[in-house]
């Protein structure tokens, strides 16, 4: 019965990494199979599963980790972004939609995601409009327009809206 539990586990460690790429959840779930043949071979033994689980796991962060990662970062193309937000800031990207101040979020697309973000000058920057990240709040991006000028947005007219 445990050794499904931890091909459970696993299986949803696997599908966390697919989502994220970091490289972490994926030695977990390696671990939690190492865990899950021990338990098929020592049903009882569960300390023993919980260390063969963190033992794989921990060697294959140390390990591996470093080595599976850069192969995939050269894989794409080498670009590499430094910590969670590091490589946001400073990203040129276009408008989606109008973004606005604090209160009207707009869309941006930075690698090939849709993200939210909010003028920097609680100003509407059109749709279509080329924005540099000047910093990130929360899931929000702090957006300003890379060559400094804020349109000036009127209200929707047929579904479209107009600059001046």
């Amino acid at each position: 019965m445990l050794t499904i539990a931890w091909i459970t586990v696993g299986v949803v460690l696997i599908g966390v990494e697919v989502h994220h790429l970091a490289f972490y959840a994926l030695f977990g779930a390696v671990g939690c199979f190492a865990a899950a043949i021990v338990a098929a071979l020592a049903p009882d033994a569960i300390a023993l599963q919980v260390i063969a689980a963190v033992v794989v796991a921990v060697l294959g962060i140390l390990l591996l980790r470093p080595a599976v990662s850069e192969a995939v970062t050269q894989r794409r193309g080498g670009a590499r972004t430094a910590g969670v937000h590091g490589g946001l800031v400073g990203q040129e990207v276009v408008t989606l939609d109008t973004v606005g101040g604090h209160g009207e979020v707009g869309h941006v697309r930075l690698a090939g995601e849709r993200w939210r973000a909010v003028s920097g000058n609680d100003r509407p920057i059109p749709a279509g409009t080329t924005v540099l990240v000047t910093a990130v709040q929360g899931t929000t991006l702090v957006v300003w327009p890379v060559d400094g000028h804020f349109p000036h947005v009127l209200p929707e007219v047929n579904g479209e809206q107009e600059q001046s």
